[in-house]
Parts: structure tokens; sequence; C-alpha cells
């Protein structure tokens, strides 16, 4: 079938089926253009969970479809691919060994600290009675076994919110690090990273000034402290997409997966983008395609549904956090 083709037949089955359609900032061109709704994991979930609706298609990774399951459990959650996998959520298990993963032009540094069969549960084990904080980029496994949750835009308001002076941050090492540089508290940090983010170092923040002297520099939290200490704005994924419209400024180098500058272009057209670096590419994310879509919506493929022994603490930590004002 051709784009067009594929398209209409989507629609089709999209309101044959009662379905939404939701796409992550980081998907591929074409299938942003025919998402119902745009956006980073959690904010989409949430809207999925007010829209009237049987099918929720979540073009995304799989810890994203499961996010929407918690949030609306009585829809049915279709994953178009079920490879479509986060590496930094297969960084952290509950319990039994982690997944470990090889990144093409990637080198770990440093290694993990960590053996490959230490888990969530040894961590608190280590420090018992320490609040566990999940970022959201986590399984439902993992949620469901922290205190609460937080996204790259909160982590620091959660860490605030909670009792004590001593919390554990789970999986990302760079965004525990923000969240350290901002709080008083000490911030015990899981070794886990996001291949795409974690690569940037500040000689390509450098670099990117050197060839757009005039453009602001945005960077994710998930990047380095290196990076993040020589950027303009660090936000998330959202906070980019209302900075960039909000500002005055007309040109940014944009330090996060390259998908997003499809909408911001699409938001800004009057303004320029530059990644930071070209190779800030989740593969995973790509995984997903109009054929993708449609196979999902004809053949119910592949549902994702989170058992109510874990859907119930994991939305419980959810909760939790979004009743941090």
């Amino acid at each position: 079938m051709q784009k067009e083709e594929l398209q209409e037949e989507i629609l089709r089955l999209k309101r044959e089926r009662n379905a939404i359609i939701l796409a992550h900032n980081y998907q591929r061109d074409e299938v942003q253009e025919i998402a119902d709704y745009t956006g980073d994991s959690l904010e989409l979930s949430r809207t999925a969970a007010t829209i009237k609706c049987d099918v929720i298609v979540f073009c995304g990774v799989n810890f994203m479809a499961e996010s929407a399951s918690i949030l609306s459990p009585h829809k049915t959650v279709l994953l178009p691919e079920i490879g479509a996998c986060c590496p930094m959520a297969d960084m952290i298990k509950v319990t039994g060994p982690r997944v470990p993963r090889e990144f093409p032009g990637y080198k770990i540094q440093p290694t993990f600290i960590y053996p490959i069969e230490y888990s969530l549960s040894d961590m608190k084990r280590e420090h018992p009675g320490v609040p566990v904080v999940s970022y959201v980029n986590t399984t439902a496994e993992v949620k469901a076994a922290s205190d609460i949750c937080c996204t790259s835009a909160n982590v620091v308001k959660v860490i605030e919110s909670i009792p004590g002076d001593v919390v554990i941050s789970v999986p990302d090492r760079n965004l525990s690090a923000w969240a350290q540089k901002n709080t008083k508290k000490k911030v015990i940090s899981w070794d886990g990273f996001c291949h795409v983010h974690d690569r940037v170092i500040k000689e390509n923040v450098l670099k990117a000034r050197e060839e757009h002297p005039g453009a602001l520099v945005l960077a994710h939290p998930e990047c380095r402290m290196e990076v993040l200490e020589l950027a303009d704005h660090v936000t998330s994924t959202s906070g980019m997409l209302r900075y960039v419209k909000s500002s005055p400024h007309t040109e940014f180098v944009v330090g996060t997966e390259v998908g997003i500058m499809y909408r911001m272009k699409k938001e800004n057209p009057e303004k320029t983008f530059h990644a930071l670096r070209r190779d800030m590419v989740c593969p995973n994310m790509k995984k997903t395609t109009l054929q993708s879509v449609l196979r999902a919506l004809k053949e119910n493929v592949t549902v994702i549904k989170v058992p109510e022994e874990i859907r119930i603490p994991a939305n419980r930590a959810l909760e939790r956090m979004l009743a941090v004002k």
C-alpha cells in the first residue's frame, strides 16, 4: 500500500474499533502524522484515560503501553511492535538479572557498578526504609515496588515532597545526578542510563555552539551532567516543546531524540532547529511504522495488560506523584 492508502485504512479501522492513536514525541514523522495525540509517555497515558474509547494504540515502547494499561485497565491497549523496548527500563529488575545490551557506536562509560544479578530488591535491603522514587521510564513491576513515581520534569519536586533526608532514585543515573544538584537530600542512584542521551558529551555542546553561535542549547536531564551544565535550558520533552514555542529566540540546538524536531518544526515553522548529535536516534522508537499501526488495529496485536496485583500498587505510585503540588 502507498502511504495515503495506509493512512485511510488506519483511519477507517480506528473509527470502526472506537480507537485512539497515541504517538510519543520520538516516533517516526509518518506515525506522528496519523496520531490523535502526541506527547511524552505519561502525558499520553493520562490523556487516554480521559477519552471515551475502547482501544488505545500506543506508538512508543513497552513501558509506555504498560502505563496506559495501568491508568485505563478496562480499555484494550495495543503496542504495535512488541519488540519496541526501552533499554534503560530493562537495566533494572525487581528481582533477578537485568538485561545487558550493546549499543552501536556507544561505549558504556563508566562500566556498570552493579553485577548483572543485582536487583531493586537488593538495593532496598541494603538501604532499609529508604523511599524509592522510580522514573516513569520503568516497567510496571518496578513502579509497583516503588513508593512514588516521577517524570523528568518533576523529579526534584517529587524528591522534595518525601519525608526524610535520603531517597533511592531509579533507574537513570543522569536524571538522579540532576536531581542531586537541585536538592539538599541525599540521592542514592541506580546505575542505569538512556544510551541516546548518555552518548552526548561536553565537546558536542561546544561544537554545536561553534557551528550555531546564535542558537540556544536545550538538553534533556537524561544527558550527562557535563552537558546539562553547558546547556541554556534543561527540561523534559514537553518542556522543550513549550519553551521553543514561547521563546523569542528563533534558533535552537536540541539535545534529545531527533524525532521531537518533527513537532517542533510543525508548531514553529519560522524557527530553526539543529540536532545536538545527529545520532541521537532511539532505534526502538523507530520500530513502529504505519504498517505496524495497521496490523495492530486489524489483528489486535499486541495486547498489553498489566495484572491487577501489579497494576494496583503501580497506580498507587503514580497517583502519589500526581498528588504532589
